[in-house]
């Protein structure tokens, strides 16, 4: 009914990101919070992509897979993190619709891809805890390419399509999204064009994005977790589990948050509380997984240390 009283307005040509509300006192401790965790995001990163690449023993499909990750969330919070600070800096909230719409498809097709690379990396994990006979045959090098490929074009190739439906909408008002950054559905919203076909598009495609990852992903740690109880002793359960806990970490956070944000009913949930959780897995999660993976695995620290005395000998 609305998108119908639309049609006659003129269409616009920008956006207004409300962001987080009138937080006008809060404006630079915010620019300042979101500025250290854009640094620590992607140095940490980038460190272990550095790392993964500079050395050999950490050529190993789990590792490979790890750096595609942490490439992957060096884009992810490259998309969103600018654009706030620069709004937190300046006070100007303006977007315009050709702008908003890329930040939409990048983070679509990067929130993408990381689901199918977290379900990849607990497929690895399966392999080598509970079938490590067979596990050199078949994660070897071509295959985790082919993989690793899978999931990057698959995830751009789906959002592509969304992303040309969302160009051919006119936009007619209000101007105002309530949100920190460019969502589907705070941005489809104030299109005066029938979405209808675009809505179903896009639910389907993010249900082939997101929910054969989760699946697959839960199943994967399912048969993980009863091998392990399985093995007789107790250091050996934890040398085992130790393997795959920091990448339980990860999932649990990127796939506990997107459940909440995008399959909780809107009515049930206060906008405000949504935009928490949303940064949950747009700031923090690229912020934790590098963390998460250093303090945790053992050899990611001692590659770490061995770098460090290499360049900064003692």
């Amino acid at each position: 009914m609305a998108n119908t009283e639309w049609r006659n307005q003129t269409p616009i040509v920008e956006f207004i990101l409300l962001e987080f509300g009138d937080l006008r006192k809060l404006q630079f401790p915010l620019f300042l919070l979101f500025l250290v965790i854009y640094i620590v995001t992607m140095a940490g990163n980038l460190t272990i992509v550095v790392l993964v690449v500079a050395n050999r023993h950490l050529h190993t499909p789990m590792y490979f897979f790890l750096g595609n990750l942490s490439c992957l969330e060096t884009c992810y919070s490259s998309t969103i993190l600018p654009r706030m600070l620069a709004s937190l800096w300046t006070g100007d909230r303006t977007i315009s619709i050709t702008s908003c719409i890329m930040q939409f498809y990048l983070f679509g097709c990067l929130a993408g891809t990381e689901c199918f690379l977290l379900s990849m990396m607990s497929y690895d994990r399966y392999l080598a805890i509970c079938n490590p006979l067979r596990y050199a045959a078949l994660m070897n090098t071509r295959a985790c390419i082919q993989m690793a490929a899978g999931c990057w074009i698959s995830s751009f190739a789906a959002n592509s399509i969304v992303a040309y439906l969302i160009f051919q909408l006119t936009f007619c008002g209000p101007k105002e999204i309530d949100h920190f950054f460019c969502d589907f559905t705070p941005l489809i919203k104030l299109s005066c064009s029938d979405t209808h076909l675009l809505t179903l598009v896009d639910f389907s495609f993010s249900a082939i994005c997101a929910l054969p990852p989760f699946v697959l992903t839960l199943a994967s740690y399912v048969c993980i977790i009863t091998t392990i109880l399985r093995i007789p002793s107790t250091t050996g359960r934890q040398k085992t589990f130790s393997t795959c806990s920091s990448h339980l970490i990860v999932v649990t956070i990127f796939f506990g948050t997107l459940i909440i944000v995008y399959m909780v009913p809107p009515v049930n949930t206060p906008i405000e509380l949504k935009k928490i959780f949303s940064v949950f897995y747009t700031v923090l999660t690229p912020l934790f997984n590098p963390l998460i993976y250093s303090f945790r695995n053992k050899e990611v620290n001692i590659s770490l240390r061995k770098s460090v005395r290499k360049f900064m000998p003692v």
